[in-house]
């Protein structure tokens, strides 16, 4: 099986958005969810555990898999809205801060 992400390389999507009170970042490849009160705080936060799962998973020599988990449904659904610009498809009421990409080279530094 080949994966997208390698402990040598790869990326991984993220999404800031607001779901009522609170700002949630998501990793949507390593299924991790941060939640506060500041959209840049929510960011930060997400890509400092960003960069210690992929330092942690390459201490470990960790299998490919762990790097490529099935994000969930509902994150996924919203990055394919946000990518294709249809996000009224998704909700309405999300306010969605950023989104993007980053390289693993960049997240494990």
């Amino acid at each position: 099986m080949k994966f997208k992400n390698t402990l040598q390389k790869g990326s991984v999507r993220y999404i800031v958005f607001k779901d009522q009170d609170a700002w949630y970042a998501v990793a949507l490849e390593f299924n991790i969810v941060e939640v506060g009160d500041d959209p840049n705080e929510v960011l930060i936060l997400l890509f400092e555990a960003i960069a210690g799962y992929v330092k942690s998973a390459r201490k470990v020599g960790a299998r490919p898999f762990i790097l490529n988990q099935t994000p969930d449904k509902e994150y996924q659904e919203l990055w394919n809205a946000l990518r294709t610009g249809k996000k009224q498809k998704v909700s309405k009421d999300l306010e969605v801060y950023t989104f993007g990409q980053r390289p693993l080279a960049v997240a494990a530094v």
